[in-house]
């Protein structure tokens, strides 16, 4: 038997197994959209709009004989097929075919194995797949690239690092030149086989692990320091919770690490969008949508979230007093109209009705939160989306949101004005400001349909959750923590504001109170809690707090979770690093103790928020790198005018106490039981704000520095500010009837 009949045989073991352990995925049964790749070859129930443009060797294909009757397409009512993509492995193995004779036990054999897998040839010559319970036993996984840039990491790569795994776990680590990292100790499952197995197939391994991931590694971070594997059998991942280790994996050439496991899973939802793409369209992605984001554009954006939250005031001014309302619901149906809006010019109105698309929406998003956090790729499991309720919705969903892209696409491209970036820039679009029209309109930039689906879905699915996640736990702490901190915020507010009903950009810069406690939010819930990177190459990563004095060796192949959870919540790193405390973004902190590590330094501050670059990558709001979000500015800017909204209109009162809000994690981290508020409307100030109450200063004096959270230059400096601070403390009593620490007429100092 030839090995291509070996190939053929095992292929299907192969397949299966990589994609249970991040390579080489089987072809997703369970949702990944064929918006690019129907052809005139599926007899539709309904027509789409969308031209497809066939792959380059169609026309070669058209020329070729049908290879045998047998796997000849025999179309059918309701048939749905894609073309097999000449850059794929399967597209090469058909091609290896065409060389060799089609005869003898090889060829029978390879004949199965497409007539299994689905794989038929048209009339035209054109090999397409059906759907079909045997799916995996097609390799659709794309070739390695073929440019100067670094190959992505393969099965081969991958089976090399489970056999170091199992000799480091036989003690033989060293001898290998590997550092001797600690594993952890997954705690054995107790629950029984059937919800183990119920487990598996519906995703839910992290609740068998022990707990929502980024939870477990808190826990093992405890124990094992700032890096340690976690194991699964031969499988593992490499958890980093050091600043300088996570420097070095972030700030390394964007073909040296690709987003791995996390590409896979969200590669069948957001296609070759900018945050699954490899790291060849990334670059190309990011240089068209970049642009984009400019300044002019951004503050657009800023009057478009300001007339989002607007209708959001008014719906919330009818529950006043009266009705229990879930603060986190409204701040994902605020935020989802707003994306909708500045992506593609299209108006959700989730705020005031719920539509099927809005519906849709939302189960989209829980599914690909599903699949971020799943370990095993249940949607791959044959025919998934014909017996897994979920799956099926989610087919149905994703087919109803590929038909409004597709609808928006079209009605952008039958009105394009090609212009230059700078143009584009200059050009007044009142009517649609929005990013799908910025790339349609940009000249020489790639026009695929299936391209620009990619790239809106991304920004839809990825620009929503986290802006509402921190919105949610920013009002939660505000509304839990010291009422001192929530009159300077709102002091800040009504100073700036005024009258007006809506922040400018001018506005926004100097709310600095306010940006400080959303980006305090976002370092107690980051969003998302774990970053996941794959190494592209052998490599040696620093060895920042570990003690490995020579590093730690790295192999292509291996899986990094880059845990922001323990970044931001890790007491070496941060001065009382549970508390919620605004105020700490105006203090310098520094740790010898991590070797490498520069410290959190405002002065280094640049830009409307505190960022990975005056922490020292410490903090990871939006990742860092070349592959940080490109959206940072425009979700920050969208939070600040929100929130600033709805602190200024409302108070807010928990529906029993902060305890029963509770937390669970997806992708995001989301309450458990949601933000349940009663509102009240807040009364108009009369006459002047008055001055700041001296709350904020007083965190700083307290730690013997100055009210800005600098140092004093000398003693009578000190002297001096504390007289200060006594005088903001009188005036404080007089104005809002309380002192620093909440209570009537206790001044705080001594």
């Amino acid at each position: 038997m030839t090995s291509s009949s070996k190939f053929a045989i095992i292929l299907a073991g192969l397949q299966l197994w990589g994609s249970i352990y991040g390579f080489a995925p089987p072809p997703a049964a369970s949702g990944r959209s064929k918006f690019a790749f129907r052809t005139s070859l599926r007899v539709k129930e309904k027509s789409r709009s969308m031209t497809i443009t066939k792959p380059a060797s169609t026309k070669e294909a058209n020329e070729k004989k049908i290879t045998d009757e047998w796997l000849r397409l025999r179309i059918r009512p309701g048939i749905t097929v894609e073309q097999i993509e000449p850059e794929t492995y399967e597209a090469q193995f058909i091609e290896m075919w065409d060389s060799l004779p089609k005869a003898g036990f090889d060829w029978e054999m390879e004949k199965l194995r497409r007539k299994f897998a689905g794989i038929r040839q048209a009339d035209d010559g054109t090999w397409v797949k059906k759907d079909g319970v045997f799916d995996f036993l097609a390799v659709q996984r794309h070739l390695p690239s073929r440019n100067d840039m670094m190959p992505a990491a393969t099965f081969f790569d991958a089976s090399k690092v489970i056999f170091y795994n199992i000799l480091s776990m036989a003690g033989l680590g060293p001898s290998l030149g590997m550092a001797s990292v600690p594993t952890a100790v997954i705690q054995k499952y107790e629950g029984s086989f059937l919800t183990f197995i119920t487990g598996v197939l519906g995703g839910d391994l992290q609740t068998l692990a022990g707990g929502p991931l980024f939870l477990l590694l808190a826990k093992y971070y405890e124990d094992y320091g700032p890096i340690f594997y976690l194991s699964f059998g031969p499988k593992s991942f490499l958890i980093v919770n050091d600043p300088v280790m996570a420097k070095y994996i972030l700030k390394s050439p964007v073909d040296a690490y690709d987003k791995g496991v996390l590409a896979e899973i969200l590669e069948p939802i957001m296609g070759n969008g900018l945050i699954p793409a490899n790291p060849e369209t990334w670059k190309v992605r990011r240089r068209a949508i970049v642009p984009g984001f400019h300044k002019k554009w951004l503050n657009r954006m800023i009057q478009l979230f300001g007339e989002c939250t607007e209708r959001l005031v008014a719906d919330l001014e009818n529950t006043e007093g009266v009705v229990v309302v879930d603060m986190e619901e409204k701040f994902c149906s605020v935020t989802l109209d707003i994306i909708g809006n500045a992506v593609f010019n299209y108006d959700f109105d989730s705020v005031t009705k719920e539509s099927p698309i809005v519906k849709a929406v939302y189960r989209t998003l829980r599914e690909a939160e599903h699949r971020a956090t799943s370990f095993i790729p249940y949607w791959n499991l044959p025919y998934a989306n014909k017996w897994m309720s979920g799956q099926v919705k989610f087919r149905h969903d994703m087919e109803m949101l590929d038909d409004i892209l597709a609808d928006m696409i079209n009605r952008a491209l039958l009105s394009r004005k090609e212009a230059t970036v700078e143009e584009l820039e200059e050009r007044e679009n009142a009517e649609d400001p929005s990013l799908l029209r910025f790339l349609v309109d940009m000249r020489g930039e790639d026009l695929s349909s299936k391209q620009l689906r990619d790239d809106l879905m991304t920004m839809l699915i990825a620009g929503h959750e986290t802006t509402a996640a921190v919105l949610t736990w920013t009002l939660f702490e505000l509304s839990s923590g010291d009422s001192g901190l929530l009159d300077d915020v709102r002091d800040e507010i009504d100073r700036v504001m005024g009258d007006r009903i809506r922040p400018n950009y001018d506005d926004l810069v100097q709310m600095k109170k306010l940006r400080y406690c959303l980006i305090e939010a976002l370092r107690l819930y980051p969003e998302p809690p774990v970053l996941i990177r794959r190494s592209r190459k052998d490599d040696v990563l620093p060895p920042g707090g570990s003690g490995f004095r020579d590093g730690i060796k790295v192999l292509k192949g291996t899986d990094i979770f880059i845990s922001a959870w323990n970044l931001h919540r890790s007491e070496e790193l941060w001065e009382n690093a549970a508390k919620y405390d605004p105020t700490r973004w105006e203090r310098k902190f520094l740790n010898k103790g991590v070797t490498g590590w520069e410290g959190m330094d405002p002065e280094k501050e640049r830009g409307i928020y505190p960022n990975e670059v005056s922490t020292d990558y410490s903090f990871l709001p939006f990742g860092g790198g070349q592959r940080k979000c490109v959206g940072d500015q425009f979700a920050f800017l969208e939070a600040t005018v929100t929130m600033s909204m709805m602190l200024k209109n409302f108070d807010f009162k928990f529906v029993g106490t902060s305890d029963d809000v509770g937390m669970k994690t997806g992708a995001t981290i989301h309450t458990l039981n949601g933000l349940n508020m009663i509102l009240s409307k807040r009364p108009p100030r009369n006459g002047p704000v008055p001055p700041p109450s001296g709350w904020w200063e007083s965190q700083h004096t307290k730690r013997g520095l100055g009210p800005d959270g600098r140092p004093f230059e000398n003693e009578e400096d000190a002297t001096w500010s504390t007289a200060e601070m006594i005088n903001m403390e009188k005036v404080n009593i007089h104005a809002h009837g309380h002192g620093h620490d909440g209570h009537p007429g206790h001044s705080g100092f001594p």
